[in-house]
């Protein structure tokens, strides 16, 4: 029978009797089928699943929309009991950062663009919160999506560095019929900007094409993902960046090696983030795996 828990004492407690491998999830409610595919990697990896629901308000600057994001605490339960999920760990703000709380993980280089530049801080809230929620869980190997790769890499970045003793796992994005990432902001889409978000699928398809085709210069695949981007009057592209997979550096230079494309575009108010890996058949396989490795990171 699943277990709802919302201490930090009660999930310690039964983190310590738990034996056995332990998968853990981290959301932020507002579960979708990608969720839902993360979880079932890892009860098929694991003797025993959590799920952590938390909403964290330190990787949401001023202005962003933390009190708007999408919350449905008992559709979430709802879904995770249908799945048979063991523990589910519901925090609220103040247990995760009570009173005086002050201490922070900041996780260099790789953070200093992208995301990184576009929401300062961002990423010192999303480093804290997932180290707290290692520390409580404990788990056996924690489950990513490749949708958000920034975030896998200096996660993966944070894990080697603090040697916390798990393995990074990461799953292909889950997509919409029409190629559009999942995501719970998806939602806020009004009938208009949710049909132009397709763009972005398009434009990592068309980049995809043109890179069997033969084209190698980073340069070039950029321009053709900003060239089909364009044509969508309603998308508002934050940035568009051609990068090592494993670093996020920028590539330069012409390489038959593996690139990751990310795209930051905004549909009306919505912000989405998508990603591919060049060659396109290292998705299909693999997703971002094929080219980090899921692999005990420390």
């Amino acid at each position: 029978m699943m277990r709802v828990i919302d201490s930090v004492e009660t999930m310690m407690n039964v983190r310590a009797s738990m034996s056995g491998s332990v998968g853990v999830v981290m959301t932020m409610g507002a579960l979708h089928d990608g969720h839902v595919s993360l979880i079932k990697m890892a009860q098929q990896d694991n003797q025993q699943v959590i799920v952590t629901i938390f909403v964290n308000p330190t990787q949401f600057a001023i202005g962003e929309d933390f009190d708007k994001y999408p919350r449905g605490r008992e559709r979430d339960l709802a879904i995770l009991r249908e799945l048979d999920v063991d523990i589910v760990f519901t925090p609220n703000p103040e247990v995760m950062y009570p009173p005086r709380f002050q201490t922070f993980i900041d996780v260099e280089v790789v953070t200093s663009g992208l995301e990184g530049g576009s929401r300062p801080g961002h990423f010192r809230g999303v480093t804290t919160v997932v180290a707290k929620l290692f520390n409580l869980t404990l788990p056996t190997r924690a489950y990513f999506g490749q949708k958000d790769a920034q975030q896998v890499v200096v996660v993966r970045q944070m894990v080697r560095d603090l040697n916390f003793p798990l393995d990074i796992v990461v799953c292909p994005t889950a997509r919409e019929e029409d190629g559009l990432a999942m995501s719970s902001r998806n939602v806020f889409l009004d009938l208009p900007h949710r049909e132009a978000a397709g763009v972005i699928y398009r434009a990592l398809r068309a980049t995809a094409d043109a890179y069997d085709a033969g084209e190698r210069l980073p340069n070039h695949l950029r321009e053709k993902v900003v060239h089909v981007l364009r044509s969508e009057p309603l998308a508002k592209v934050d940035y568009v960046a051609i990068c090592d997979p494993k670093t996020l550096f920028g590539i330069h230079e012409r390489s038959n090696d593996p690139i990751l494309i990310l795209i930051a575009a905004k549909f009306g108010k919505v912000r989405l983030l998508d990603n591919a890996l060049i060659p396109w058949s290292l998705n299909d396989r693999y997703g971002l795996s094929s080219a980090l490795g899921n692999q005990r990171a420390r």
